[in-house]
């Protein structure tokens, strides 16, 4: 019987031709799409994809890795030139300018490239929308959503925000198994959470290197830390539903929970993410601000939970040494370690020596507010426009905040002998340093504070044990402006009065291009002028400071109009809110080289000194802008 010339009739035919398709179709959904470590069964197409990296695309997943990583990285570099170029400036500004008078430093006053100005306005200090960007959203008395982004940093947010969401869904859609794909996108949420984990620790610390690599201060890095961190709880939220997804449909919600109480691996994963959604929960705008001290210390605890978890979650994986994530999330681990020693390491260096242990002198303050000078028993270098987190013993030790430095001195032992024979004067060496500060009364630790000063009024001030960790900042050098504009809302004087005798002191020595200085300072009655009383008598006093120095006082709710006398042409008293805009204007039209326009205070004088100076940029002159703020 000849086999190749018998015809079966089509009909029989068609039924093995269907098996042998229906066969290679199972076996390829069966089969992973892409690498795998593990050899999925063809009999299944289920169980395979709820463990291991069956489903998962690695390739794809390193590739993504590596493109965020050289995003981030480019985006520094590219801060780190603008930077570069910065410091050139200033310092060729600095050696040039410093010693001509102001009405000589015109070429400064306009040497800047064309665009630069509409650049300022349009984008570096530009609000998202309108002018409101440190002005809180409030909800309530006790709530708010916290404050918009600039629009140069809401670029930077959507561009972070975009490669993630184009990095989680560039997947194989055309897999007709959606548990395949749900094993696809577990391994690639699960990647890119771990990997944002990285900045997203280095931007949280405060001894950051890069605050002042890249002049960037941490008021941003803290913008970007919270930003970071949401979209790590996202997508690690991703990559525990679509696990769930596989688990429940191969062995239902009784295989699920078994797995949670018995597999180290499911168990620690399972924790690491409830630990990472109570983070973002407590973090929330409106429950971060109204309970800060519980959001501050539960944010340490369950972030130590979560990176342990996740460590174990990694290193526990059925593949040999883990998953490929381990090395990460050991660094992730090692970096937040190491930033916690050497706040440790900060904190007993300045705060301890052979000399005894800082104390805080706190006095009660008309205004609802504390003046507060610490003792260090160190010698301790501070800059101008420098700030410290404070600690007091008596009063919620274990919280810390921070506070512009107002005012220091240093204390010196002239019993050191001289260096050489020609040297006949005992020398003056610090060993001591004490820092001033203005601490207004809120809630929390300032409440606290004030009002245990207040229950000791009678004896004037008290005394308690307190630590010092700092200094931090201080990276905005004025020294090479001719014109320096410093606007102060309260407590927001602490801020410039250091620049004030900084600027003055380098006018005295030829060390400072300022030739002019003005400060606005803003304050609720007359009684708030005594917090800075001490200081400013020192400043009015300083050689010279007629010459370059002019301030403004704004009273806004004078009890009488006797209280408004102004003492001299150089000192003077308003009554009301200033006009900005107005201010800032006179300021331009007499300007003496580059201006820089500073302000600390409260988010809508920030905003409307923001907004003013983006309007002075459509002259012809050089106005910078500085913003000391502390977001939280």
């Amino acid at each position: 019987m000849d086999l190749h010339s018998h015809r079966l009739p089509e009909r029989e035919l068609a039924i093995p031709t269907a098996l042998i398709q229906l066969r290679d179709a199972v076996s390829t959904v069966s089969t992973p799409a892409t690498g795998t470590e593990a050899a999925a069964t063809p009999s299944s197409t289920i169980s395979p994809y709820n463990t291991g990296l069956n489903g998962v695309n690695q390739p794809n997943n390193m590739l993504f890795t590596d493109m965020l990583w050289w995003t981030l990285g480019i985006v520094g570099l590219l801060m780190v030139v603008v930077r570069i170029i910065q410091l050139a400036m200033a310092q060729l500004r600095l050696l040039s300018a410093m010693s001509l008078p102001g009405g000589k430093q015109g070429y400064w006053k306009v040497k800047q490239w064309d665009w630069m100005p509409a650049l300022k306005r349009r984008l570096i200090y530009a609000p998202l929308w309108r002018k409101r960007h440190n002005r809180e959203i409030r909800l309530s008395s006790a709530l708010n959503m916290g404050t918009l982004p600039s629009r140069f940093h809401a670029l930077l947010l959507l561009g972070y925000l975009g490669s993630n969401l184009a990095y989680m869904f560039i997947l194989d859609w055309n897999n007709e198994n959606k548990y395949a794909l749900c094993a696809e996108i577990r391994g690639r949420s699960g990647t890119l959470s771990v990997v944002n984990m990285v900045p997203l620790i280095i931007f949280a610390g405060r001894n950051n290197p890069l605050i002042g690599l890249l002049n960037v201060s941490f008021d941003t890095y803290n913008l970007l830390h919270r930003w970071m961190g949401r979209v790590s709880v996202i997508e690690v939220v991703i990559h525990l539903v679509v696990w769930v997804i596989v688990q429940v449909a191969d062995d239902g919600w009784k295989g699920v929970m078994h797995r949670v109480l018995y597999e180290p691996f499911i168990t620690s994963g399972a924790i690491g993410v409830l630990a990472m959604v109570l983070l973002a929960l407590l973090a929330f705008s409106p429950v971060r601000h109204a309970f800060y001290e519980t959001f501050l210390n539960s944010h340490i605890v369950l972030a130590l939970i979560a990176f342990i978890c996740t460590w174990i979650h990694c290193l526990t994986a059925s593949l040999k040494g883990g998953l490929p994530q381990v090395p990460w999330i050991l660094a992730v681990m090692i970096l937040w370690l190491a930033e916690r020693a050497a706040r440790m390491l900060r904190l007993a260096y300045v705060n301890w020596s052979t000399r005894g242990f800082t104390e805080a002198i706190i006095e009660p303050m008309p205004g609802e507010a504390c003046r507060v000078t610490m003792h260090l028993p160190r010698h301790v270098r501070i800059k101008p426009g420098q700030h410290a987190y404070l600690r007091f013993g008596g009063v919620n030790c274990w919280e810390s905040h921070p506070f512009s430095i107002a005012w220091f001195e240093h204390a010196c032992d002239e019993s050191i002998l001289p260096i050489s024979e020609k040297d006949t004067k005992m020398r003056k060496v610090p060993v001591a340093t004490s820092v001033s500060f203005i601490i207004g009364a809120h809630t929390g630790l300032t409440r606290k504070l004030y009002d245990r000063a207040m229950a000791n009024n009678h004896r004037g001030s008290i005394s308690m044990r307190a630590a010092f960790e700092g200094p931090y900042a201080g990276h905005h050098s004025m020294d090479s402006y001719g014109h320096v504009v410093l606007f102060a809302g309260a407590t927001g004087i602490t801020h410039q009065i250091s620049y004030l005798r900084h600027l003055i002191e380098g006018y005295n020595a030829g060390t400072a291009a300022t030739r002019r200085v003005t400060l606005v300072w803003i304050v609720r009655d007359n009684d708030m002028l005594e917090w800075a009383r001490p200081w400013m008598d020192q400043i009015l006093k300083l050689p010279n400071r007629r010459d370059i120095l002019h301030i403004k006082l704004f009273i806004t709710r004078p009890r009488s109009a006797n209280q408004i006398q102004s003492g001299s042409q150089t000192v003077q008293m308003f009554p009301g809110r200033p006009n900005v805009a107005m201010l800032l204007e006179r300021e331009v039209d007499e300007q003496q080289g580059a201006m820089c326009v500073s302000v600390c205070g409260p988010g809508g004088l920030a905003d409307d000194i923001r907004d003013a100076v983006r309007r002075v940029q459509d002259g012809k002159t050089v106005v910078d802008f500085v913003e000391e703020s502390f977001t939280w």
